[in-house]
């Protein structure tokens, strides 16, 4: 059986896709706004004319590279290109600042193939009991869960408990805006018939991180942080750094990739939860706490891990019980509908070959991901090398677009992303914590 997996897997045509797929997802995990989940339904035509393995495994190499994409933008200019990769600017827009946004960029490369490929053992070895465990799950452990959620924003809310707390439960209020979806009632909205649709996240994300950070600029005027002897020093010594970043990780890595997986089988929970939840317990456990959030490899390597941790997570509910983990692999069920695969309990004793190919087709998207992007992000380090007053109006209209092009495609989104660019820069002059 794995014989002829690998005979059909390992085909120039069916490894041509799989680049596609991590180019183009990558590609567009990069741009502010546009998440995995666009990239996987705007390259789901192209499976029409596909076969079933190829198809598949042009969707993975999308699912696999949005996740790492968000992290570049995120890195380098603040960013985060999706929600995964919110906790990922902590510590890399820090690192970039002090001139390490090479080396940034390769530990979350590192952090991002070691946490798929936890991800994607787990998938192998355990995808049928983890699955009927993760079933087991009610309202009260769903409720102790975001219980759990709320404990979190305390720890990453910086020095202050109290301004964490505060700012997380202004986010509650914010998220209850719209029409309550279990009584039909209107909440918070003012008689504005375009707030009904509550606030997304996308533009709120976007204008918290970016915009305010763009503002902030401004105010204190563009310039050009980086010198070309910053990024050099970091070329020559970006094979010792990585040693060094990982030395005594382990635990981390270790515990970032468990949480990211166990994340993704949850259905609903999402990358940005399992990022949080890493990045928080990485702090909780690291001998020297007040230093994450300055710029340290550790708050990075737990977000980056937990993140791409989640992608083999959350195909374990898609594939055994037929329930997507998260929004991407839902799109992967039209994917596998259009080739007439029906996902769900007896979809591995059904499909065999198929089941197979999802094992070695995730695999060796994690592998080539690396090989692919390991030299190329040489090239994006150069970004912070680029005059802030010609980039940040660059970096505003993909903002615009990301906020504009999500999937409700309102207007209303771009002004959303404005007022919480104005807010995000208030919250930062008031050294409240913006995460």
């Amino acid at each position: 059986m794995i014989e002829s997996v690998l005979s059909s897997l390992f085909t120039l045509e069916n490894l041509l896709w799989i680049n596609v797929g991590l180019a183009g997802g990558i590609m567009v995990g990069a741009l502010p706004g546009l998440t995995g989940t666009m990239a996987m339904a705007l390259l789901l035509p192209l499976t029409y004319g596909l076969a079933s393995i190829p198809g598949v495994m042009l969707l993975l190499g999308v699912y696999c590279g949005s996740i790492y994409g968000g992290s570049i933008t995120a890195i380098l200019i603040n960013t985060p290109g999706t929600p995964a990769s919110a906790a990922t600017s902590l510590d890399g827009y820090p690192m970039a600042q002090k001139g390490h946004g090479l080396r940034a960029l390769h530990d979350a490369l590192s952090a991002s193939t070691i946490g798929g490929l936890f991800s994607c053992a787990v998938l192998l070895f355990a995808a049928p009991p983890i699955a009927s465990f993760a079933l087991k799950f009610g309202p009260a452990e769903y409720f102790a869960l975001a219980l759990f959620g709320l404990t979190i924003i305390a720890s990453v809310g910086g020095k202050s408990q109290i301004k964490g707390l505060l700012m997380g439960f202004v986010g509650l209020l914010i998220s209850c805006i719209g029409i309550d979806p279990m009584d039909g009632v209107s909440r918070f909205t003012f008689g504005i018939n375009r707030m009904e649709g509550g606030i997304d996240t996308i533009p709120v994300l976007i204008g918290l991180f970016a915009v305010s950070e763009m503002l902030q600029q401004c105010e204190t005027g563009m310039h050009a942080s980086y010198s070309k002897d910053d990024t050099l020093e970091v070329k020559n010594n970006v094979k010792f750094s990585l040693l060094h970043d990982f030395k005594g990780q382990i635990i981390n890595v270790f515990r970032s990739a468990l949480l990211g997986t166990f994340m993704g089988i949850l259905p609903g929970v999402g990358g940005s939860a399992a990022s949080l939840i890493a990045y928080s317990q990485a702090k909780s456990w690291s001998k020297h706490p007040e230093l994450l959030g300055t710029g340290v490899p550790e708050g990075l390597i737990a977000s980056e891990t937990s993140n791409n941790g989640l992608t083999g997570g959350a195909l374990v509910p898609l594939l055994s019980l037929g329930i997507p983990g998260d929004s991407t692999t839902a799109v992967l069920i039209g994917a596998f509908m259009l080739q007439g695969i029906q996902v769900g309990p007896l979809f591995i004793t059904n499909n065999p070959v198929i089941w197979n190919t999802i094992l070695v087709a995730l695999l060796c998207c994690n592998i080539l991901m690396y090989l692919v992007m390991f030299f190329p992000v040489k090239l994006l380090a150069k970004i912070v090398l680029i005059p802030q007053e010609r980039l940040y109006p660059v970096v505003l209209m993909m903002c615009t677009v990301g906020a504009y092009a999500t999937l409700n495609g309102r207007m209303f989104d771009v002004w959303c992303l404005l007022l919480f660019g104005i807010v995000g820069l208030l919250i930062k002059k008031f050294h409240f914590p913006v995460s």
